[in-house]
């Protein structure tokens, strides 16, 4: 099934949308943290509106309009990012010089981003200063029911409950000095949007297995075709890893949202899903890099597609302002 968070104080009002993303029906009195709280029993309940819903037989339905959209979930307890596409951080890495860890390819990075006020997916992304240098990350991130501590990585998947969409918003400027602290970010990750809805495992079909997602992430950078690699392939680290990886040493609440990093394809034909990697590419070929950072004005959209071309999460699409 497919979920939202309609535009309403802090959390939202949580909306079942159907299938193809043209109507919803609100369920009254609960948000999407409600019911990854008690999903043992709503989610059966949400899944009979659901079928209702594709049916045309649903009471109360109503056109669905992305822009009324928070991200599915406003706020939550926890937003923990990895970075699953590891040949993404190697060509970083070498567009630097610097060599890469032989244990980052057997050891997830993840870092804990804020996650006390998420945007919207129609939102814009502000931002003081264009020289901090603004970057869109496109990413596939999945929340969870509550994960036990020390979870293991063959029983994580169980407890992957909604599949959604990220633009993980990095100052690349403000990076490097924080990173030199050896402290981590915090200045330089800005809140991250996620798409107008959250879908659940099942709603993917075959394209959701071994714990990763098998479509394409469009992305497109003021409305030309930025990169579109396949998020299923590449990826080192699957959702599932990455989850035991946090449970280590600690319990996650539902509601946790655990992020795949920037997607990233080995293939030098699908693009890339952020500027970062771009220049680094440019970087590696030609010495220097040449795509600039965004700029005020400047528009992302992020969007993945079935197999019948249709969208699973509606778009992810924002522009720049200054604040």
């Amino acid at each position: 099934m497919k979920l939202a968070s309609l535009r309403h104080g802090r959390d939202g009002r949580l909306a079942v949308v159907s299938r193809d993303l043209s109507r919803y029906v609100l369920v009254p009195g609960m948000t999407m943290q409600a019911a990854l709280d008690g999903w043992a029993e709503t989610a059966p309940q949400l899944a009979e509106v659901y079928d209702l819903l594709n049916a045309g037989k649903a009471d109360g339905a109503h056109p669905f309009d992305a822009k009324e959209c928070l991200s599915p979930l406003p706020r939550a307890y926890q937003w923990a990012d990895g970075s699953a596409y590891v040949t993404h951080v190697e060509l970083v890495r070498k567009a630097r010089g610097a060599e890469m860890p032989p244990s980052f390819w057997t050891d997830p990075l993840m870092y804990q981003g804020g996650s006390d006020s998420f945007i919207g997916p129609s939102d814009p992304i502000a931002c003081a200063d264009e020289a901090w240098g603004i970057d869109f990350e496109a990413e596939v991130a999945v929340v969870t029911d509550d994960v036990p501590y020390g979870t293991r990585p063959e029983d994580a998947a169980t407890h992957i409950k909604l599949v959604m969409l990220v633009n993980d918003v990095s100052l690349r400027n403000l990076i490097p000095n924080e990173l030199a602290k050896n402290f981590g970010f915090f200045q330089s990750k800005p809140a991250s949007a996620f798409s107008p809805v959250a879908v659940t495992p099942d709603e993917l079909g075959t394209a959701w297995r071994d714990a990763k997602l098998h479509h394409p992430l469009h992305v497109w950078f003021n409305g030309e075709k930025f990169g579109e690699p396949d998020a299923g392939v590449d990826m080192t680290f699957s959702f599932a890893q990455l989850i035991a990886h946090a449970a280590k040493t600690r319990a996650l609440c539902a509601g946790t949202i655990v992020g795949s990093g920037t997607v990233s394809n080995k293939s030098g034909n699908v693009g890339s899903c952020c500027i970062a990697e771009r220049r680094t590419l440019e970087t590696i070929a030609d010495g220097k890099p040449t795509t600039p950072f965004m700029k005020f004005g400047d528009r992302v959209r992020i969007e993945m597609f079935d197999a019948a071309g249709k969208s699973i999460f509606g778009a992810i699409d924002q522009h720049v302002v200054k604040i």
